[in-house]
C-alpha cells in the first residue's frame, strides 16, 4: 500500500496512526518540494533515487524532526563503498544536519538484518568531508528497539523521527521502532533535516520536515563528498 505523505504527516489534532509506545509527534511537518532539496552527492530525479550514494538536505527546514515516504526499489545497479571501506545497504534521515561533519543520523539498515541505527557525528570546528572524513561517529544505544519489516522491492513505507529534549524517537509505518537518549554532544548540533541512501533504489520519494526560520547552511550542490 502506498502511503500518502499528506495523509501520514503527523500534526497536532490529526487522526494519523499512533505509535505503539512513546509520545506522538508534536511538530507540524510540511512536504518538501523536490526543488527545495539540496543534493550534495548523487542525484534525485523526479522523486527517484537510482545512484548508489545520495545525500541531501531540505533548505529552509528545521532539523528536529523529519519523515520520509518511499517505495523501495531494491539494490542499486552499482555498488559503492563508504570512505571507511565498508559496503552498506541503507536509507534514512538526517536531523540537525549542520554539515557533513556534524549531524544526527537515523538509518534503516538492511544488513545483516533490518534494523534502525542512530548515530551522532560530531567534529567540533570541522565542516567538510575533507576535514573530518569518517571520524566522529558515536552510535546511540536504544532503550527500545522493535523488529522491523523486511524491505521488499515494490513495498511502500514511511520512516519518521523526532528529537524531544535529549530523547530521539523513530517510527516506521506509524509504530514506534526505536527510542533512545542522545549523547550530550548532540545538544551542540543545529541544522536542517535531510536524507541519505547507500546502495539502494527508491521511488515516489517524499520528504517532510518542520519549517525553519530561513537560516541554515548554504546549498552547494555536489561540492561536498559527505561520508
Amino acid at each position: 500500500m502506498r502511503y500518502s505523505l499528506l495523509a501520514m504527516t503527523i500534526v497536532s489534532g490529526c487522526g494519523a496512526p499512533r505509535a505503539e509506545a512513546g509520545p506522538d509527534s508534536s511538530r507540524e511537518l510540511h512536504p518538501v518540494a523536490h526543488d527545495a532539496l539540496c543534493v550534495t552527492k548523487g542525484a534525485i530525479t523526479k522523486g527517484a533515487i537510482t545512484e548508489p550514494t545520495v545525500r541531501a538536505f531540505a533548505t529552509g527546514s528545521h532539523g528536529e524532526a523529519a519523515q520520509l515516504a518511499f517505495t523501495f526499489g531494491g539494490d542499486s545497479d552499482s555498488v559503492r563503498g563508504l570512505a571507511s571501506g565498508q559496503v552498506r545497504r541503507q536509507l534514512g534521515l538526517k536531523l540537525r544536519a549542520a554539515d557533513s561533519c556534524n549531524v544526527v543520523y537515523v538509518m534503516w539498515r538492511l544488513d545483516p538484518k533490518p534494523k534502525l541505527e542512530v548515530s551522532v557525528k560530531r567534529n567540533a570546528g570541522m565542516h567538510t568531508h575533507d576535514q573530518c572524513g569518517a571520524n566522529g561517529y558515536q552510535k546511540v544505544k536504544p532503550s527500545h528497539a522493535a523488529a522491523l519489516p523486511a524491505l521488499d522491492a515494490g513495498a511502500s513505507h514511511l520512516l519518521r523521527a523526532e528529537i524531544r529534549g535529549d530523547d530521539l524517537y523513530a517510527w516506521i509505518d506509524g509504530s514506534l521502532a526505536w527510542q533512545g537518549r542522545l549523547p550530550e554532544e548532540a545538544r551542540e548540533l543545529a541544522g536542517p533535516a535531510g536524507l541519505r541512501t547507500d546502495n539502494v533504489k527508491l521511488d515516489q520519494l517524499e520528504l517532510a520536515a518542520p519549517a525553519g526560520d530561513g537560516r541554515g547552511p548554504v546549498c552547494k550542490r555536489h561540492e561536498d563528498q559527505e561520508e
